[in-house]
């Protein structure tokens, strides 16, 4: 609309500003033609003509270029200039006049602004068999669903989730994304569609459930408010399997684990897993989704941020979120479990505490390392007396972390001569690694963990009871393996969390800005506690 008021100063008039107002822009997207003659058309051609005898208030001189109208110009260059627009001001223009209005019916400006603002690349001249027009695509799908685009975290409880809802080709999916079987930690991350909507046969979207093995059917999503919808399945027979309840825990059992129940030997294993598939079970027809965004990079951060899956004992693997908060790093659970729930802070780095590992043999006597880390951990808690924060450095810490003057390569210097001193360069400022290698009594769920690290900080664990219950923060040891994998020792627990980067491209996750991401953060916290 701009861009055609810049050209000739050419505008919609009061009544048209007063049509628009009462018109949706799908209405107006959608509205039929009206007949060719139009006053408002014809006063818009009236007044362009009498600027351009008058000159706009000035004397024509001999020399002057003529002045014409936008609306004398040829329709294929309106339909370029139109084409180049956002869909969401064609509506406006579409009611300046008629000519315009007409203009806007070709398919060529929808095919091409579909193809821009969502990306797709599907041949649209298809539709023409099934009577949808690109508008329609643009109009009933497109824009209609736009507010669902991008990253979400379902609310199922403790447990959690991680949806991506995209444009793939002409439909719009809801893409669940589950982390890999547990221990493989390495593997790539398992997806399945719980939704779909398209516009393919009828003039209004199809939105469709697919949960379940009996195929799509009928389902329903609603915007609740901002960064929130719903959905809902209008056929949960579908979710039903022949066999009952049996059947259906056995087949979810082994797309969720890889295995039977006979295969699993521990006990409280086979507990946690049948209590999940009950509580998940209750969800299978109505999911509420709150938007999450991927976390933002700045060029000092010690790895590039993003998702990543690790192992969390008999829980299996759960989704991590890493970001990076000044002299601070945070891991906050995606996913979740009875004991430390989605939305939770699971890890946090203080990078302002390097810990230097003794020798590989000394590494291995646990007693050692947990010298060397509880020295760390009464250093951070003078400071924080000392700096007027929390007394107790292992409290939940839910003050925001204070920034650092230090660069990250000044660090403070641990106390004794256990390893904590930071006089020497690290091997890994050299791009040299250093030898790791877990104490022994230290537990792991995954024994393929690399034997090279670059660094390792002091950092702090959350851990509770079932149900979230007594939450405290213990001291551990955070270890940079590399760009994609790094790992948390627990000194409480004598148990070690692998984690490995989640390479999935996910669209429309980025935060609009530093302080959305802050505060979708503190909102998923908020929730889960």
């Amino acid at each position: 609309m701009a861009v055609c008021a810049r050209l000739r100063g050419v505008g919609p008039s009061r009544g048209c500003r007063r049509r628009q107002q009462r018109r949706g822009p799908a209405e107006a997207a959608a509205a039929d033609s009206e007949p060719d003659t139009d006053p408002e058309e014809e006063r818009i051609e009236a007044g362009a003509a009498a600027l351009a005898g008058a000159g706009g208030g000035r004397s024509a001189g001999p020399s002057s270029p003529p002045r014409c109208s936008l609306l004398e110009l040829p329709p294929e260059l309106l339909v370029e200039i139109f084409a180049s627009l956002p869909g969401t001001d064609l509506p406006s223009l579409a009611q300046v006049c008629t000519k315009f209005r007409r203009i806007l019916h070709t398919d060529t400006i929808w095919r091409r602004r579909c193809r821009e603002e969502y990306g797709v690349c599907e041949n649209l001249r298809k539709l023409e068999i099934t009577g949808v027009s690109c508008r329609d695509v643009y109009a009933k799908l497109l824009h209609r669903y736009r507010h669902i685009l991008g990253l979400w975290q379902p609310d199922i409880g403790p447990y959690g989730g991680l949806l991506n809802v995209v444009v793939d080709g002409l439909f719009i999916i809801g893409w669940m994304y589950l982390p890999p079987h547990d221990p493989h930690v390495d593997d790539p991350m398992r997806f399945k569609p719980l939704f779909r909507i398209h516009l393919m046969e009828r003039k209004s979207a199809t939105v469709e459930c697919m949960y379940g093995h009996r195929g799509p059917h009928n389902g329903h999503v609603q915007v609740v408010k901002k960064d929130e919808f719903s959905t809902k399945c209008s056929q949960t027979g579908h979710h039903r399997m022949p066999g009952g309840r049996q059947e259906e825990f056995r087949t979810w059992l082994r797309e969720e684990w890889g295995r039977t129940l006979e295969d699993i030997f521990h006990e409280h294993m086979q507990e946690l897993i049948l209590m999940k598939f009950i509580y998940t079970s209750q969800y299978d027809n109505c999911l509420t989704y709150r938007r999450i965004y991927l976390p933002p990079s700045h060029p000092d951060d010690l790895i590039r941020p993003g998702l990543f899956k690790g192992t969390y004992g008999s829980h299996g693997l759960e989704i991590v979120m890493l970001s990076f908060h000044g002299k601070h790093a945070r891991g906050t659970k995606i996913t979740g479990d009875p004991n430390i729930p989605a939305g939770q802070q699971t890890v946090e780095i203080d990078l302002r505490h390097r810990i230097h590992l003794p020798d590989i043999e000394s590494l291995r006597d646990f007693n050692e390392l947990s010298r060397i880390v509880l020295e760390v951990h009464e250093q951070v808690r003078q400071e924080q007396q000392q700096e007027g924060g929390p007394e107790d450095a292992a409290g939940l810490g839910q003050q925001s972390p204070q920034p650092c003057a230090e660069p990250p390569a000044e660090q403070a210097k641990g106390p004794g001569d256990g390893g904590a001193e930071a006089a020497a360069e690290p091997p890994a400022q050299s791009g040299q690694g250093q030898p790791f290698v877990l104490p022994v009594g230290v537990s792991s769920r995954n024994e393929d963990y690399p034997r090279t690290c670059r660094m390792c900080f002091y950092g702090t664990g959350l851990i509770a009871g079932h149900g979230f219950t007594s939450p405290e923060r213990t001291p551990g040891v955070f270890v940079l393996f590399d760009e994609d994998r790094f790992g948390f020792i627990w000194l409480e627990l004598k148990s070690f969390s692998l984690y490995s980067r989640v390479q999935a491209a996910f669209r429309n996750a980025d935060a609009p800005s530093p302080q959305a991401f802050e505060e979708m953060l503190k909102n998923i916290q908020s929730l889960a506690s």
